[in-house]
């Protein structure tokens, strides 16, 4: 499965929910970057960029479900709605074992487990700040205990500190 065929399939899984489709694009575009600037391998990105794509997989039912997008649930039901979107794939088996992983921490702030990791969260946080209009001593915290990557904490400055 390639990256793309991994996002046509994921906008398809969204039902023409937008908010949730161009939420998982821009982590996905996020994630790109910092993997690529931060000199990511090419296994190491595929399994990124993987992840960025199906990182929310859980909001539909957790809406249906909890009637809200809380991280824990989120992370708590996305295991097995990852494990089955990659079902039947030729994603090996380790690759998906990872992304599986990654969407069941990636609420989790400490302790960050990988590179991918790292920049997962990252990647989501520069989206969710925009998104939920979060406040600047929330983003000067945040890039100051949790952003570790050079890269992050560039976008995390040119987006929301330099005005």
């Amino acid at each position: 499965m390639t990256v793309a065929e991994a996002m046509q399939k994921m906008i398809l899984l969204s039902d023409a929910n937008f908010h949730d489709i161009n939420h998982f694009l821009k982590v996905h575009a996020y994630a790109l970057t910092i993997g690529a600037c931060e000199g990511l391998s090419q296994a190491q990105r595929y399994t990124l960029e993987l992840a960025a794509i199906v990182h929310d997989i859980a909001c539909p039912l957790c809406r249906e479900k909890y009637g809200n997008t809380n991280g824990k649930y989120q992370e708590q039901e996305g295991a097995p709605l990852t494990r089955a979107f990659f079902e039947g794939t030729d994603v090996p088996s380790d690759t998906v074992e990872r992304v599986v992983w990654l969407v069941a921490h990636h609420h989790t702030l400490r302790p960050i487990d990988g590179i991918d990791h790292q920049i997962l969260v990252e990647a989501d946080y520069l989206v969710n700040a925009e998104e939920s209009g979060l406040a600047e001593a929330n983003i000067r915290h945040m890039g100051e205990t949790i952003f570790k990557t050079g890269t992050g904490k560039q976008l995390l400055q040119s987006l929301y500190l330099s005005h």
